[in-house]
């Protein structure tokens, strides 16, 4: 749990470590195997399958505009990051939607 409000701690600083650990909680066994732990944002199948899963389903956004352009903003965010991690992929897409008190 700490390694991973670490790494969200490096996008935000004010991380939630409340919102955090929800999402782990969500992910669960999908953490355990590092591919599926990971977000690829050259993927348009893995960016559809998180619009779809989380943002849809567990967010309860269904502006899919409002969805991609967050997804894309969160890809931007953590462009640098050849690992993306999941936990902190999903925490920040639902910060940029203002979902995480919802979470």
């Amino acid at each position: 749990m700490a390694d991973y409000l670490a790494d969200v701690k490096k996008y935000d600083a004010a991380a939630s470590a409340d919102a955090v650990e929800k999402i782990v909680k969500h992910l669960g066994i999908a953490l355990r195997n590092r591919d599926s732990s990971l977000v690829s944002c050259t993927d348009p199948k893995e960016l559809a399958r998180v619009k779809e899963s989380w943002v849809a389903k567990k967010l309860g956004v269904s502006d899919g505009a409002k969805a991609d352009a967050a997804i894309e903003k969160t890809c931007k965010a953590m462009h640098a990051d050849n690992t993306k991690n999941r936990v902190t992929f999903y925490y920040l897409v639902a910060k940029d939607l203002g979902k995480l008190g919802s979470l």
